[in-house]
């Protein structure tokens, strides 16, 4: 633990996912303005790839954020947690440019599985550790 700091890694983790809600909003804000559309995606597809790619940032952050707040309150955080809310977020980055579905396609699978294999190993700790495993 940083010194002074508690929960370093939740707080850490919560500024980088606040940041990138923002980005992936500018995003979208920009082809809104651009093709003056205010509700919806009015069946352009970028806005609806994009606005997907928030959705799904939205749906899958709260969980691991949970798991990353109860780990650390547990003590059990160590120094790979950090990486791991490190590598979650950086998932979560090449989800959004593989969304575009051009250029970096393969970003959107490295982050579904980034995501999956956070979600899934951070509830396996979490369950090891109320299971008094760890």
């Amino acid at each position: 633990m940083l010194t002074g700091i508690l929960l370093p890694t939740t707080l850490a983790m919560a500024a980088a996912a606040a940041l990138l809600n923002i980005w992936m909003s500018i995003r979208i804000g920009r082809i809104r303005r651009a093709e003056k559309i205010g509700v919806g995606d009015g069946g352009h597809e970028l806005l609806g790839r994009r606005m997907r790619a928030q959705l799904n940032f939205a749906e899958n952050t709260p969980w691991v954020l949970a798991l990353v707040l109860t780990i650390e309150l547990a003590g059990k955080g160590g120094q790979w947690l950090p990486l791991v809310a490190a590598a979650y977020v950086a998932g979560r980055v090449a989800h959004a440019l593989g969304m575009d579905g051009a250029g970096f396609a393969a970003g959107r699978m490295i982050g579904t599985i980034t995501t999956m294999l956070t979600q899934v190993g951070l509830a396996l700790v979490a369950a090891a550790i109320l299971a008094g495993l760890l």
